[in-house]
C-alpha cells in the first residue's frame, strides 16, 4: 500500500470517527484500514487518533496532519485533473456549508442535474443558519449570506439578494395593513437571532445610504430560517427575508405572504462564497464554486440588471 493510499484511508476514519465506517466505504478489511492508521502513526511517530470501545477521534496532532494531508490529497488530484480527458469530470469529495434555505430552494432542487454530469464527486452538504469554522470543520468552501467577518479566508462575491417584508393575510386582517414607520408601533415583529438570548434591533429599512432600525414589540423569536417563516404563516408578527428560490416567490404570488411598506426595504443582503486561501484551489472546488455561482446569480440584483431572469 503506498503513501497515498495511507492518506486516503486515514481521512475517512478521521471524517467518519470510525474504522470500520471507512472500511465498508473504501472497500477493506477491517484489520487493513486498522494496520495502515497504524503504520501511519508509527512513521510519524505521533497518535493521530483517540480510540475507545465507543468513538474514533483525532487527537491534536491528528487535526493538524488531517488539514496538511487533505491540501496534498487536494495538490495531487489537480494534478491528475490536468492530464484526464478533457479534464471536465469532476472528482473526489466536497464538504461545503449553505443556509437551510439556500439550500432547500436553490441548491437542491438543481443538484441532481449537476451529478449526472460529475457521478464520481461526492457532496457532504451542512445545511444550517450558525456560522462555521470553515477550517477548523474541515469544509471546502462556505455559501455565505450577509455581512462578511472573516478576514483570513478569501471571499467570492456573487451579489446582492434583493430583501422584503412580509406578513400572513390572518395577521393583517387581525393588525391592519402598516402604512407608515410610525404604524410599526402598533404591530409585532418575529424576532431573529441565530444565538437564541436576545431580540434583533427590531424593523430594518435602508435610505439607499445607510441602515436604519426602528425597535418592535415580538412575542415570539427563532433562530431558523425555517420556524421564521413559519411563525409568519401562522400570523405571529410580520418578517424580514431575502428573495431566495422560486418557493419564496410562489409565497407570494399565491397570496400566502403579503409584502407590506415595500418604501422601507431592508439593504440588499449580500452572498458570497468563502473558502480557505490556498496556491491551488483543488479543480473539484473550483468547478462546484463556479456552478454554484452561476446557479445563484440569477436570483441577485445583479442579476437582474444584467438581463437574468428573476
Amino acid at each position: 500500500m503506498n503513501q497515498l493510499d495511507t492518506l486516503q484511508i486515514f481521512q475517512r476514519v478521521a471524517e467518519l470517527a470510525s474504522f470500520s465506517g471507512a472500511a465498508r466505504q473504501l472497500g477493506l478489511p477491517n484489520a487493513t484500514v486498522s494496520l495502515a492508521v497504524q503504520q501511519l502513526e508509527q512513521m510519524l511517530g505521533t497518535r493521530l487518533l483517540q480510540r475507545t470501545t465507543r468513538r474514533v477521534q483525532m487527537t491534536g496532532d491528528g487535526e493538524a496532519f488531517y488539514r496538511r494531508s487533505k491540501e496534498l490529497l487536494d495538490d495531487f488530484e489537480s494534478m491528475r485533473a490536468m492530464f484526464r480527458a478533457g479534464g471536465k469530470s469532476l472528482t473526489g469529495k466536497l464538504r461545503v456549508d449553505m443556509s437551510s434555505a439556500m439550500a432547500r430552494e436553490v441548491v437542491l432542487p438543481a443538484l441532481p442535474a449537476f451529478l449526472e454530469q460529475h457521478p464520481q464527486l461526492e457532496i457532504e452538504l451542512s445545511a444550517s443558519d450558525r456560522r462555521v469554522d470553515l477550517v477548523g470543520e474541515g469544509f471546502d468552501c462556505v455559501l455565505r449570506t450577509g455581512t462578511l467577518d472573516d478576514s483570513s479566508l478569501v471571499a467570492r462575491p456573487i451579489g446582492h439578494l434583493v430583501q422584503v417584508n412580509c406578513a400572513s393575510p390572518a395577521y393583517l386582517e387581525r393588525h391592519g395593513v402598516p402604512r407608515t414607520l410610525d404604524d410599526l408601533a402598533h404591530h409585532k415583529l418575529v424576532h431573529y437571532r441565530q444565538v437564541l438570548g436576545g431580540r434583533s434591533p427590531g424593523w430594518e429599512w435602508f435610505d439607499g445610504k445607510e441602515t436604519h432600525y426602528v425597535p418592535m414589540a415580538g412575542s415570539v423569536t427563532v433562530n431558523s430560517t425555517e420556524t421564521y417563516d413559519a411563525a409568519c404563516q401562522a400570523g405571529l408578527g410580520m418578517i424580514q427575508l431575502p428573495l431566495v428560490g422560486a418557493h419564496k416567490r410562489s409565497l407570494l404570488v399565491q397570496g400566502a405572504l403579503v409584502e407590506v411598506l415595500p418604501q422601507y426595504r431592508p439593504a440588499p443582503m449580500p452572498v458570497s462564497l468563502l473558502y480557505a486561501s490556498r496556491r491551488q484551489v483543488p479543480a473539484r472546488v473550483a468547478g462546484f464554486m463556479d456552478w454554484l455561482h452561476a446557479l445563484i446569480l440569477p436570483l441577485t440584483r445583479e442579476g437582474q440588471d444584467s438581463g437574468m431572469p428573476v
